[in-house]
């Protein structure tokens, strides 16, 4: 009797085979085909040249210091020792900006950054070289170096409006209670034989003096200017945060200052 066999995929040697998949070879040939579409796609991912990626990779850094100037920290130089020795010159201070926009306001106590009121720091020399200068404007644009202009001054927080300040003898007083500053640089005490006072500062403003009491240019020897020696409060740019540089006088004053 004649037995019908299935056909098989086994080779010339006889030995049988699972019968194939149905539908197997299609999807062989499916994968096949979308392998060769994956592998052309990738190679027309040409790389960038670096004419293009460099540039590109400047701008977005340039994007992200300029935002992190603007809305979370600016860097600033110490030019003088009038804030000895809490900041020394040649400190790089970093100011929280972020502060002021979320409802901050200058508390006694605190080391800001402001902007010159008016007549207290002499006028700032210039780069002649038209080159370094734009150089210089750019990178101070975005937060990278110091304000080109330097027109800003970073004094500690004594009183604020509607506070009455005054000093005599040795004592420094708000509204008639006596300062402790343990801050004061080594052989000052808080009236560095210059009394004033009282003195009321005016609502929207800030008194501001010097931790190097002696040699502190501040609020004390302003009081013929606007304000009567206080500092308007939109001058401040925001709190000293921290000591960036150098690595040996690293220090954190926290998020406001304290």
């Amino acid at each position: 009797m004649a037995v019908n066999l299935p056909e098989t995929t086994g080779e010339a040697d006889g030995r049988a085979e699972r019968p194939a998949a149905p539908g197997g070879r299609a999807e062989a040939r499916r994968r096949a085909r979308g392998g060769r579409v994956r592998k052309a796609r990738r190679a027309g991912r040409r790389p960038r040249p670096w004419w293009i990626e460099i540039p590109a990779m400047a701008a977005v850094g340039l994007v992200v210091a300029l935002l992190i100037k603007t809305c979370l920290f600016q860097v600033f130089t110490i030019p003088s020792g009038s804030m000895e020795n809490t900041l020394r010159i040649g400190d790089r201070v970093g100011v929280n900006k972020l502060a002021p926009l979320t409802g901050w306001k200058p508390e006694p106590g605190q080391p800001v950054v402001f902007k010159d009121p008016g007549g207290w720091l002499p006028p700032q020399p210039t780069d002649g070289n038209p080159v370094t200068n734009a150089a210089t404007s750019v990178l101070s644009f975005v937060g990278l170096v110091p304000p080109k202009d330097d027109n800003y001054l970073v004094k500690r927080v004594i009183a604020t409006g509607g506070q009455t300040v005054q000093c005599a003898g040795t004592t420094l007083t708000v509204d008639g209670k006596k300062v402790d500053e343990p801050y004061l640089h080594a052989g000052d005490d808080s009236c560095a034989n210059m009394n004033f006072g009282p003195v009321t500062v005016p609502a929207g403003y800030i008194w501001v003096e010097g931790d190097h009491r002696s040699d502190s240019a501040d609020s004390r020897y302003h009081q013929g200017g606007p304000g009567g020696g206080a500092v308007p409060v939109d001058n401040v740019v925001g709190p000293v945060a921290a000591v960036v540089w150098p690595l040996n006088h690293l220090d954190w004053f926290g998020w406001v200052g304290r």
